[in-house]
């Protein structure tokens, strides 16, 4: 009876770890956003993940949509450390289903950043 009890445990714990091996590698989706990192910070209480925020505005003036991100690559976090404020476009993947918090508080893991120029004011006049 004790040996069943274990070969099931054994069985269950496989079964998870096979399952966020695979939602950690399958991508959902691969995407792009375009904004201002707000907020960056590394946070956890036993599983430290790269946590942050970033604003995405289409014009001055309007409300801003924010997108929360996770870094898993201490290299591309410290480049978007460097860029907090400025005007950046983010690449994701977006993994689903991932069962565990202590590989990230979201589900958009960021994998490269470049920065890129403000848009100009509706209205101003290009220096030529």
């Amino acid at each position: 009876m004790l040996r069943k009890f274990w070969i099931f445990i054994a069985i269950v714990i496989g079964v998870v770890a096979l399952w966020t091996a695979f939602t950690l590698t399958w991508s959902y989706s691969v995407g792009e956003r375009a904004g201002y990192v707000q907020k960056f910070s590394k946070k956890g209480w036993i599983c430290k993940t790269w946590e942050g925020e970033m604003a995405m505005v289409t014009m001055p003036g309007t409300v801003a949509e924010k997108f929360f991100f996770t870094v898993r690559s201490d290299e591309v976090a410290q480049r978007i450390g460097a860029t907090v404020g400025s005007r950046v476009v983010l690449t994701y993947d977006e993994h689903k289903w991932i069962p565990f918090s202590c590989f990230g508080d979201t589900g958009h893991f960021v994998t490269g950043v470049k920065s890129v120029a403000d848009p100009p004011l509706p209205g101003a006049v290009p220096d030529y």
